[in-house]
């Protein structure tokens, strides 16, 4: 069985390498223009991992299927799509089990190869993409035509953004009275210029979520509906039953693996 011990960053914070065994790229690695993407991804299916854009993840590549993905894709665009399998994954993994529709296109911006001839990778999440159709076999990993959903704001609604964002950040600090540490890396993620949407998905990302609600909001382009998606799960931990105060997925994150 897989297990996922993860956390999240965003690009912006990759000045200060956190791991030591990679040479970490420069800013210009993370560039994408949705305009340039031709609407067919190379798919690497991980069961309980659900990327995000905007957060970096690292992911060991192991099975003969997937280090040809990899080979073709560093040839290329360095793009791929980490999918979600659905429930049942387990009795078909090997095959072509069910995805779930929404996933996340990213850019494989290291590689590192080890001594066994596996790979471990570091992928940054770039757009949310619904999954529209999976291509006809032709090479030994699974492709699918795709589409890119980019974030929406509601018109004329400014300064509602500030507001949600200041209830976020009130309502995340409020939770960690005993934790100054947590407090201060909110407080400088909301006090950055990353936008509305960055900050929701760089939150639902670190927020330990069941997989379900993780995917309901990457498959939320709404960027105020995330916000109250967030903030109902944060009010669920103050109710009687819940689980008290916000867990967050460690970091650095544990490598997925495929």
């Amino acid at each position: 069985m897989i297990e996922e011990t993860a956390g999240g960053f965003s690009p912006r914070r990759l000045s200060t390498p956190k791991y030591p065994l990679f040479n970490m790229p420069s800013s210009e690695e993370y560039s994408f223009r949705p305009a340039d993407f031709s609407g067919v991804t190379s798919l690497l299916p991980i069961p309980n991992l659900v990327m995000f854009p905007h957060v970096m993840h690292p992911v060991h590549v192991s099975e003969p299927r997937h280090q040809t993905l990899l080979n073709d894709v560093l040839g290329d665009n360095r793009l791929i799509t980490l999918a979600v399998l659905a429930p049942g994954w387990e009795t078909d993994y090997h095959e072509r089990p069910t995805l779930r529709p929404y996933a996340c296109l990213g850019k494989v911006v290291v590689s590192r190869q080890l001594e066994d001839g596996t790979h471990d990778l570091l992928v940054v999440g770039l757009e949310r993409v619904r999954l529209l159709g999976e291509v006809a076999p032709r090479k030994a990993y699974r492709e699918a035509t795709a589409m890119i959903r980019e974030d929406v704001y509601p018109p004329n609604q400014v300064e509602q953004n500030g507001m949600l964002k200041r209830e976020l950040l009130e309502q995340w600090s409020s939770l960690f009275p005993q934790r100054p540490q947590a407090r201060n890396h909110l407080a400088q993620l909301f006090n950055s210029s990353l936008s509305l949407g960055t900050i929701t998905d760089v939150l639902g990302y670190l927020l330990e979520l069941r997989l379900s609600d993780k995917e309901a909001l990457l498959a939320e382009v709404n960027v105020h509906r995330r916000v109250e998606m967030l903030l109902a799960h944060l009010a669920d931990t103050t109710r009687e039953g819940g689980c008290g105060t916000p867990t967050f997925l460690e970091f650095p994150p544990g490598f997925s693996s495929n």
